[in-house]
């Protein structure tokens, strides 16, 4: 594969991402308001408007239907309803074992698995397949036709170093509110900056659906 075209691959990988966890964060909002009749944020990250699990998902989709024939809508529909099942379930795990927390809990549905995930959210899951299969996807193809601009490339950039700076400063702030919660005190400057920056209140109000497994 030439050098532009690894470099255009990876452009349409990281904006997929973007897009996925920026089309998840209106459609949790959306879902909120629906059922709370007021709005809340839904974020999974400190900065900006994403939820990285549905950026990952979409990457999926990118992969998994990259040479399936997408006018089988029955296989595109369980292709990406087991995967999607799978990377929700993937996601709610690390995120406890890493920070001791949940952003979702389908303990109260039927089929669910652990509560991570459930029958009726990898519906969702296929339907957002189709969805893709049949929006996206054809842009996708499209993008690959065509030559990246200099501009292009140096929006992704900075776009990408600010996604980098936001999840890794996402992770910490996280990590070190679990610390506290143990009774950890810092250690040293970072933990004192984050400690002061990033306190629990700051946190409970970015994350407003975050919890404690219990």
């Amino acid at each position: 594969m030439k050098k532009e075209n690894i470099i255009k691959e990876l452009m349409i990988i990281f904006w997929l991402f973007i897009v996925g966890s920026i089309l998840g964060c209106m459609l949790e909002s959306v879902v909120v308001i629906l059922q709370k009749g007021h709005y809340e944020p839904r974020k999974g990250l400190i900065y900006g408007p994403f939820i990285p699990v549905y950026g990952i998902g979409i990457v999926i989709y990118y992969f998994l239907l990259k040479n399936v024939d997408t006018r089988n809508k029955i296989k595109v529909f369980l292709i990406t309803m087991l995967f999607g099942g799978i990377i929700e379930y993937l996601c709610s795990f690390f995120q406890e074992k890493l920070f001791g927390t949940v952003s979702w809990d389908y303990s109260n549905l039927w089929f669910n698995i652990n509560g991570r995930t459930s029958l009726l959210h990898c519906t969702y899951w296929g339907i957002a397949g189709l969805i893709y299969a049949v929006c996206i996807k054809p842009l996708t193809e499209e993008a690959k036709a065509k030559t990246i601009s200099k501009s292009a490339k140096f929006i992704t950039v900075i776009m990408f170093c600010f996604m980098i700076f936001n999840i890794g400063i996402s992770c910490m702030a996280a990590n070190r509110q679990k610390e506290r919660r143990n009774n950890i005190m810092p250690v040293d400057g970072m933990d004192v900056f984050l400690d002061t920056h990033y306190p629990d209140e700051y946190m409970d109000n970015v994350y407003v659906n975050k919890k404690e497994r219990i």
